[in-house]
């Protein structure tokens, strides 16, 4: 007679820390590519290359935006080639590189930020959602209920579509339906600022002076910045990728155009808008002002829920796998809740140097697993503690901040990234046998 078993008494699977099968690996080219170009687009790059021309002058934040979106874009491939070839989410890189005990630390505050990010990005769908009724309707939505309800909606929208399959929602929305629409409204925006920068002679523009606050590394590191933002949870998507080839398939080619072409892209849109805006008129006002432009921003504000749904996302991922019990599905229902609770009562703009910080020890903590593990030779760790690999990454920490004090002018995420990157791979295990990522291989 067989002995009826406890369903809560059988420990469930932590798909976080295992391997996707091959049979769940279903997206090509056109998936990564389409997923991180839409990923690329926001408000808030947009803010950030407006803040560059002031700094550094045109030609200086042009370079910046090319090599950094290209450098940034390059580390966040890589990482998803990684990915891929293993079939672990971003957790599962960390305990692999840090140990199952230590790497709880990292993930944990991988969350914190995602959380953050989440919040934020549902203030700006918000702030973009008052801006276009005041201009379509006359209506001022301030006050509580101004608040209240914007924020609501957004969020209403984000558990609906939490509530679905990731890999449903990139590949019959994201890459049919959403992306072409952002592409028709990036070129309308940009024809419409390219044409008053053509009236106003793109010979001034061109040689516009900055102020000397900022330097071009300085420049590069505030461009680097976006993509970096994303290295911890770009695995969380590429494992579901078929190809890890190197080249220009798979998830290295296809992550890598996608998001330098949108980096670029609106870095640069965000250059244009603030060199013909009126002095003091702020990003979303100069996108209204612009014919066709509510138009455009509407379109805009409903890709950037994909940025709020990839960021909580990518939370219930690392948070399922400190807590398996509850489903990936489960955990990213309850982090939407929770960050639309939030986005209504913290005050974000005042937090965002706080986001950023936090976001700043990814920066070591991803040189340190591209450095062990980005070239597919080295084991992973079965140790519940690596303290090479961890010291490494708290030193890679310090040295981020140090050089933000002392060097400013240098930058701090390149020269960071190059650090750790090396000494991880100097003090890396070099395995007797073939390791688990060197067979995973196969995959792509």
């Amino acid at each position: 007679m067989a002995i009826p078993t406890d369903p809560a008494a059988t420990p469930a699977l932590n798909e976080a820390l295992t391997p996707l099968p091959d049979a769940q690996r279903v997206f090509g080219w056109h998936d990564h590519a389409s997923l991180w170009f839409s990923l690329g687009v926001g408000l808030l790059v947009m803010q950030i290359g407006a803040y560059l021309v002031p700094a550094v002058g045109t030609r200086d934040a042009a370079l910046a935006i090319l090599l950094g979106s290209a450098i940034g874009a390059g580390l966040l491939a890589w990482t998803a080639r990684l990915g891929c070839q293993s079939g672990l989410a971003s957790a599962g890189l960390m305990h692999a590189t840090y140990g199952s005990a230590f790497a709880r630390l990292p993930v944990l505050l991988n969350i914190a930020q995602l959380v953050g990010w989440t919040t934020f990005e549902l203030v700006v769908m918000r702030e973009g959602t008052q801006a276009i009724a005041a201009q379509a309707t006359g209506w001022s939505a301030t006050g509580w209920l101004g608040t209240l309800l914007p924020t609501l909606l957004w969020g209403a929208v984000l558990l609906a579509l939490l509530g679905g399959s990731m890999v449903t929602l990139v590949r019959r929305f994201v890459s049919r339906f959403g992306l072409p629409l952002v592409i028709v409204s990036l070129l309308w925006l940009t024809w419409q600022f390219a044409t008053r920068l053509h009236a106003q002679g793109w010979a001034a523009f061109w040689a516009r002076p900055g102020d000397g606050s900022m330097g071009l590394f300085g420049a590069m590191d505030l461009v680097i910045a976006m993509p970096v933002s994303w290295l911890p949870l770009v695995a969380d998507y590429a494992r579901h990728g078929r190809r890890a080839a190197g080249g220009l398939g798979g998830a290295f080619g296809g992550t890598w155009l996608g998001y330098a072409a949108a980096n670029i892209w609106c870095y640069a849109l965000g250059v244009m808008v603030v060199s013909v805006a009126d002095p003091g008129t702020g990003l979303v006002t100069a996108l209204l002002l612009a014919q066709g432009g509510l138009v455009a921003l509407g379109l805009i504000l409903v890709d950037e829920l994909d940025n709020a749904y990839g960021d909580v996302y990518s939370g219930a991922v690392s948070a399922h796998s400190l807590r398996p019990r509850w489903s990936v599905r489960r955990w990213g229902l309850g982090l939407a809740l929770l960050c639309t609770g939030l986005a209504l009562v913290l005050p974000m703009h005042t937090l965002e140097p706080f986001l950023l910080m936090l976001s700043s020890v990814f920066v070591p903590l991803y040189g340190v697993i591209l450095g062990r593990l980005g070239g597919g030779d080295a084991s992973t760790t079965a140790r519940r503690v690596e303290p090479v690999a961890a010291a490494l990454w708290i030193g890679g920490i310090a040295l981020y901040h140090g050089l933000a004090a002392w060097a400013p002018q240098a930058g701090s995420a390149l020269p960071t990234l190059a650090v750790t990157f090396v000494l991880a791979r100097l003090t890396r295990a070099r395995p007797a046998a073939p390791t688990a990522l060197a067979a995973a291989r196969s995959h792509g």
